[in-house]
Order: C-alpha cells, then sequence, then structure tokens
C-alpha cells in the first residue's frame, strides 16, 4: 500500500515504498522515451537535426527550475537530465542516419 514517507514506521515500510517510487519513475522514463522515437520520425519529416542546442538548453533549465521548485538540488537533476538529453540524442541520431 502507497504511504508517504512520515507514515512508514519501519525499514521494510521505507523499502516497501522506495521501490514502488522506482517502478513508477521507471513508467514515467519509458512514456519519455516513446516521445523521443516520435519526435526522430517528426524530425525526419522536417529536417530538423537530433541535437537541437536551444531545446537542450531549455530541458536542462526545465529540470533544474523544476527540481528546486520541490526543494531539490537543481543542479544535481539537471546533470541528471543532461545524461538522458544525451542518450536522446544519440539515438535520435542512429535513426537519422546521422551517426
Amino acid at each position: 500500500m502507497a504511504k508517504t514517507a512520515a507514515d512508514c514506521t519501519t525499514m521494510a515500510e521505507i523499502r516497501e515504498n522506495i521501490d514502488r517510487v522506482d517502478r513508477a519513475l521507471m513508467a514515467l522514463f519509458a512514456e519519455r522515451w516513446s516521445f523521443i522515437g516520435r519526435a526522430a520520425e517528426i524530425k525526419a519529416g522536417l529536417g530538423i537535426p537530433a541535437d537541437v542546442p536551444e531545446r537542450v538548453r531549455e530541458v536542462r533549465d526545465n529540470a533544474h527550475r523544476n527540481a528546486e521548485a520541490l526543494g531539490l538540488d537543481g543542479a544535481f537533476y539537471e546533470e541528471i537530465w543532461a545524461q538522458l538529453i544525451n542518450r536522446a540524442i544519440a539515438h535520435e541520431k542512429a535513426l537519422l542516419g546521422e551517426e
């Protein structure tokens, strides 16, 4: 059963809920990844390259700002997003034949 951190009274409950959140995060990452493949399809039709620096900056800034809005370390989460972006660009380049 889903609980808040404050509701947990044992390490077993903490671990169970961390695992639950991790599964939910993976589902969201899978959903995010589905948009990466579709972006490559759309970019191919429009002649847009995989790497669009202005958009990369925007997504990184969004990650930083969204993290801070939730009381998290913006720089840390921006770096995680940088890794996500780099992997997505590499995937799009492969799909677009840019490699």
